[in-house]
């Protein structure tokens, strides 16, 4: 039986991959680096699920929320390393796994309600939300900037962190620079990540509403037959 390429198989590649690269960090300088590497590999098999999904007309709901799935996975244990590590702010991971948490359990129950979380039949029906969430750039752009923030770190631990950091030395002014820059790219990740989100949260309220509405219909019929 020949082996063939699905948007699932190289889903589940990339996060072996992702994970793989959080595993090299900090083990050493070189390490480090193939982490690096291998990071900008796991963001690139990102695009090409995609890039299969629609070339072979092969997407589907599973593999859309599979694809989310990997997302999570992959941002969650970069971020939490980072954090644990003392690069970033504890708060950052907390942040990106409620916010996915919250955006997926809106997704669920828009789901039960018969819609999708992509094309015609999407939850977010707004041109602005679509804009922001489907789009081809606004998840071209999410991509790059999770895949320059997580470089630069693990760039930073490479050289600048650690007994064997090939960089050593390094004047406090220059110390003080590459931080700011680490601060920036994932303050700018971050505010990206609440605002993608956002169309989600907005226009998936409802969906939890209703079911509210209908969890106390239901109780006050039960308690009215009683």
């Amino acid at each position: 039986m020949q082996f063939q390429w699905t948007p699932n198989k190289v889903t589940l590649l990339r996060v072996v991959v992702g994970f793989a690269a959080v595993c090299l960090f900090g083990r050493g300088a070189w390490p480090n680096l193939l982490a690096v590497a291998l990071t900008v590999t796991s963001i690139a098999l990102d695009a090409l699920d995609g890039h299969i999904a629609r070339k072979k007309q092969m997407a589907t709901p599973v593999g859309a929320q599979l694809d989310i799935l990997g997302d999570r996975m992959i941002e969650n244990v970069y971020f939490t390393y980072f954090a644990v590590v003392g690069m970033v702010s504890l708060w950052l991971p907390i942040l990106f796994f409620a916010r996915g948490a919250a955006t997926d359990f809106l997704r669920g129950l828009a789901m039960k309600a018969g819609h999708s979380g992509w094309g015609a039949n999407a939850m977010v029906q707004t041109w602005w939300g679509r804009a922001l969430v489907a789009s081809r750039w606004s998840r071209g752009l999410y991509a790059a900037m999770k895949c320059l923030c997580f470089c630069y770190l693990g760039l930073e631990l490479a050289l600048t962190r650690g007994r064997v950091a090939l960089v050593s030395g390094l004047g406090g002014d220059v110390s003080a620079t590459i931080r700011m820059g680490a601060q920036v790219l994932t303050t700018a990740t971050a505010v990206f990540c609440l605002v993608r989100g956002l169309p989600v949260l907005l226009e998936g309220w409802k969906y939890f509403a209703n079911g509210v509405r209908r969890s106390r219909g239901v109780k006050a019929a039960a308690q009215e037959a009683a």
